[in-house]
């Protein structure tokens, strides 16, 4: 059995995510998802919301500034919660995705990148100098990778992930041009989700541009052993989503094509130590004196998002 590693107080966050990806009635699992960090009206009650993570024992929660406030803002509400702040998450679409055709110097080209910029300018307000760095996760209806079947790699074509991966590249050069450190950081759903195209973008941009900020849920569910990979580019790791998983459903979504709010639905989901990953060996594979952050992140809950916060403390008190 794995021993348990050593977690850092003060490079552990929760992100505030089982109060943000709901249902829009909770009894109901065939009932509208909500993504309320979009809702104009969530700015009311995030101050509750981070009241909450305090509360529950964490000390910091990942930046999340909403489209509807001010920097300023959303510090004095950080501050009020008693919180600190843990890197944020910035993506980047495909243009093609989006039905659109520009050249990479266009003014089109270049305001592409005008959220990879506000994420820059975000974090360093705020003493962050890395990001997460992720494709776009789209549900448009020709989205085959969340609408029909998450998970497996559906869809592969060669030339798009080199666009992809020339995408995510131009977005590491912003950061870096601003001193801000892109971990590319894999997602079910988006077209960097298999072993192999997360290999492929790590050996087509530089480690000086472009880390590793893994979730190791995401890896598991796509297959992958997140302690292998940790281990392979433990040199570039900068800092990880941690969250548990029903280890038998994500093997089911592999085996049947299955969309990726089915999964959810199913509870794929799982707060750390619910499930049946090995958190503990993918954490030993970092290495020894490795400072980055480590971010609980329960895609979906599966209880209270109050009492949700309070298990993910409960695993993370007992390794600190």
């Amino acid at each position: 059995m794995t021993s348990r590693p050593l977690l850092r107080a003060d490079r552990v966050a929760l992100n505030p995510i089982p109060w943000i990806n709901v249902k829009a009635d909770p009894d109901d699992p065939a009932s509208e998802d909500l993504w309320l960090f979009a809702d104009p009206a969530f700015r009311a009650d995030y101050p509750r919301v981070l009241r909450a993570i305090r509360e529950s024992g964490f000390t910091a929660t990942m930046m999340e500034v909403l489209d509807t406030q001010t920097l300023f803002d959303y510090r004095r509400m950080v501050e009020d919660a008693g919180l600190a702040l843990a890197p944020g998450y910035a993506s980047v679409a495909l243009p093609e995705d989006h039905g659109v055709l520009f050249e990479p110097a266009s003014a089109e080209g270049v305001r592409w990148f005008d959220g990879v910029r506000r994420k820059a300018e975000e974090s360093l307000f705020f003493g962050l100098d890395t990001v997460f760095l992720a494709p776009e996760v789209s549900w448009a209806p020709a989205a085959l990778r969340t609408r029909d079947a998450a998970a497996i790699g559906a869809g592969f074509h060669a030339g798009r992930l080199d666009r992809v991966i020339d995408g995510l590249g131009r977005a590491a050069e912003v950061l870096a041009a601003e001193g801000v450190r892109a971990g590319l950081h894999n997602h079910v759903g988006t077209w960097i989700e298999t072993e192999e195209e997360i290999e492929r973008t790590l050996a087509a941009i530089p480690p000086s541009l472009l880390g590793a900020s893994f979730d190791i849920g995401h890896l598991a569910w796509a297959g992958i052993d997140p302690a292998a990979l940790i281990a392979r580019h433990a040199d570039r790791v900068l800092d990880l989503h941690v969250k548990d998983l029903d280890l038998g459903i994500a093997a089911d979504t592999r085996r049947t094509p299955t969309p990726y709010r089915t999964a959810t639905d199913r509870g794929v989901f799982r707060e750390p130590g619910l499930g049946d990953m090995d958190i503990d060996g993918a954490l030993a594979a970092l290495p020894e004196g490795w400072d980055g952050w480590v971010i609980v992140e329960v895609d979906r809950a599966t209880m209270a998002p109050e009492a949700s916060a309070a298990a993910s403390w409960e695993w993370v008190a007992a390794r600190l």
